[in-house]
C-alpha cells in the first residue's frame, strides 16, 4: 500500500509530509479552496492541524467541492485574508497506523530490482495513473506499484513485473 498523506500537530518540517495546496480564495468569508496530494480525506476534517511552513492552521470546517474541497481555517477571515494563504503547500506529520506502508518521498532514489536480482533503474518520481500508480525510473521504464512486492534486505524495492515489461528498454 502507497500512502499519500501526513497530519498532528509538530512544526519540524523534516517530519511533515505534503497533504495539500491552497488552491484560492472561496466566497467572501475566508474559505478556501484545497486540493489533496494525499489518499487520506480524514486530512481536512475539522480540528486537525495543518503546516505551511512555521505557520499551523486548524481546520473548522470542511465541505466536499469539484473533486478538492473547501476548508475554513481558524483566523482567516474575509476574502484577504484567503488571498494571503493561497498558493501555500500544507503538511501534516506521518500517519503511525499502518507500519506496512510505504510512502511516497521513501521510494524517491530507491533501487528497483525485479526479484531475480537485476537492477532496473533508481525511482525518480511516482506519477498518479488510474489504473495504478506509476514508478518512473531513471533508466525511463514505468512501473505499476501493482508489482511492488516490498523491499529486499539491502533496502531496494523489489518488483515482479510480467514477461516482457522492460524488453523495450533493453533493445535500445
Amino acid at each position: 500500500m502507497v500512502a499519500m498523506s501526513r497530519s498532528s500537530s509538530s512544526t519540524d518540517s523534516v517530519n511533515l509530509l505534503e497533504v495539500g495546496r491552497i488552491d484560492k480564495p472561496h466566497g467572501v468569508r475566508g474559505d478556501v479552496v484545497v486540493a489533496l496530494t494525499t489518499t487520506e480525506t480524514h486530512r481536512v476534517a475539522p480540528g486537525t492541524h495543518l503546516f505551511a511552513g512555521e505557520r499551523e492552521f486548524v481546520i473548522t470546517a470542511s465541505r466536499p467541492h469539484q473533486h478538492r474541497w473547501i476548508v475554513t481555517f481558524e483566523g482567516v477571515y474575509g476574502r484577504e485574508g484567503a488571498e494571503a494563504i493561497s498558493g501555500l503547500v500544507l503538511s501534516a506529520e506521518p500517519l503511525d497506523d499502518d507500519p506496512d506502508a510505504l510512502w511516497v518521498h521513501e521510494l524517491i532514489g530507491s533501487t528497483v530490482v525485479e526479484t531475480d536480482g537485476t537492477e532496473r533503474g533508481t525511482v525518480l518520481a511516482v506519477q498518479d495513473n488510474p489504473a495504478s500508480d506509476l514508478l518512473v525510473l531513471d533508466s525511463g521504464a514505468l512501473v505499476p506499484l501493482r508489482f511492488l512486492e516490498g523491499r529486499d534486505e539491502e533496502n531496494r524495492l523489489v518488483v515482479e513485473v510480467p514477461d516482457g515489461l522492460f524488453e523495450l528498454l533493453d533493445e535500445d
